[in-house]
């Protein structure tokens, strides 16, 4: 079962979401793509999909694909310059150490973006470092000039954001580690040995970082920290963890149509290759900071695909958007058919989901957000996110709660 609302490629294997652009009306996305695979290759391309909002992109030609000098092209990130011109940031792999890649820009042949043609190499990783992992660029806006966060993990556990600044977007100076972290401190949240697509940003005042959590190729989840930025060093006074579950991982900040800052995940574990392709991306999230930690919640866009309310707590079909509200304690059980497909229990400040035999748990602070698509389950508690696949038919949904009130809404 494909889902409605959550994009798959047509065909193939896709990752990380990124470049994400609002322009002209629509969204630009793009994404790590493997065509004809069902599992990850490093003989990635850079996908894309285009469409009025993040759940109804219409899948386009590839946009970057290897060879020319790439035998992978890697996760990166796209800006619009001063001049109006475009430019695309990605990881450039060759093997045998596609460990460590080289940042590599292109510009868009046409204007709709569907042409792309490769430049220059412009940023290696630095060599005083003692580095066996580096990609992933994220580059933003600083002031009058450019910033450049690229991800690295050096040899003795640590992971790093590296630090580079532009005057130009053509001629890149490294300037040092903008944060790091060692992958032997574990509170109040581990954060591993290497962030992939760690992204720095402005966020109701203060500096965010938001990046996937890895190590020894086991990806595990997003995590974050929170504290102040100047100059391409920041200082962390908060860390946490945003994601749980078998699902999460790769988070890509963007800017939406308001210019609010926003994510978009991948999905892992969702299709394969009985289903003739493999993954999908998650509903955007809105950010803020509360609290002192970094709150995700469905954006506005999930609201508009809404049908009216449920006036039983059913839907036609595994499709639905339900709100759980009005209590710390209890348990919600969506059953899709006749089977129970996801229980949820609140207890207080914890939230324990329990999918395919399997239970996890996740710290609740707010009203609780549900999202089924078909075989993807999304469920937010403002502090938390959790994603995961179910395995559900073509059949009627329903929810039952023993406490509080839920509200159901058909997707479509």
């Amino acid at each position: 079962m494909r889902p409605l609302l959550h994009f798959t490629a047509e065909s193939g294997w896709i990752n990380d979401p990124h470049g994400i652009t609002y322009r002209d009306g629509e969204y630009h996305a793009f994404y790590q793509y493997v065509p004809g695979a069902f599992r990850w290759a490093p003989n990635c391309h850079w996908g894309h999909a285009v469409g009025p909002d993040l759940m109804s992109l219409r899948e386009l030609p590839v946009a970057i694909a290897p060879g020319d000098g790439d035998d992978g092209v890697w996760t990166g990130s796209l800006v619009r310059g001063d001049d109006g011109g475009t430019r695309i940031f990605y990881t450039s792999t060759a093997a045998p150490d596609i460990g460590i890649g080289r940042v590599r820009v292109a510009t868009p042949a046409d204007d709709d973006w569907i042409v792309w043609r490769k430049g220059a190499f412009i940023v290696d990783a630095p060599a005083e470092l003692d580095i066996v992992a580096y990609r992933d660029p994220f580059v933003r806006r600083d002031g009058d000039a450019w910033r450049m966060f690229v991800g690295a993990g050096l040899r003795d556990g640590t992971a790093t954001a590296l630090a580079y600044a532009s005057s130009d977007l053509e001629s890149w100076r490294y300037e040092g580690i903008a944060l790091q972290r060692s992958t032997s401190e574990t509170e109040p949240v581990w954060m591993g040995a290497l962030w992939e697509c760690p992204q720095i940003f402005d966020l109701d005042g203060r500096a965010a970082m938001v990046s996937s959590v890895w190590d020894d190729d086991v990806l595990h989840y997003a995590g974050y920290a929170v504290g102040s930025e100047t100059g391409g060093v920041f200082t962390a006074e908060a860390w946490g963890r945003l994601t749980h579950g078998p699902s999460y991982y790769a988070p890509s900040l963007f800017a939406d149509a308001e210019g609010r800052p926003c994510l978009l995940f991948w999905m892992r574990g969702i299709g394969g290759e009985n289903e003739g392709w493999a993954s999908a991306l998650s509903v955007p999230y809105v950010l803020s900071i509360r609290e002192a930690g970094l709150w995700a919640t469905p954006h506005d866009d999930v609201i508009r695909h809404r049908g009216a309310l449920s006036t039983d707590g059913t839907t036609p079909g595994p499709v639905a958007d339900v709100e759980w509200t009005g209590s710390d304690r209890g348990r919600l059980d969506l059953v899709v058919g006749d089977a129970i497909a996801a229980s949820l229990v609140r207890d207080e400040g914890a939230l324990a989901i329990t999918v395919g035999g399997a239970t996890t748990s996740i710290p609740v602070r707010d009203d609780v957000r549900i999202l089924v698509d078909g075989p993807v389950l999304e469920v937010s508690t403002g502090i938390a996110l959790f994603g995961a696949r179910l395995d559900v038919a073509d059949a009627p949904l329903s929810v039952r709660a023993t406490a509080g009130e839920s509200r159901v809404y058909p997707l479509a």
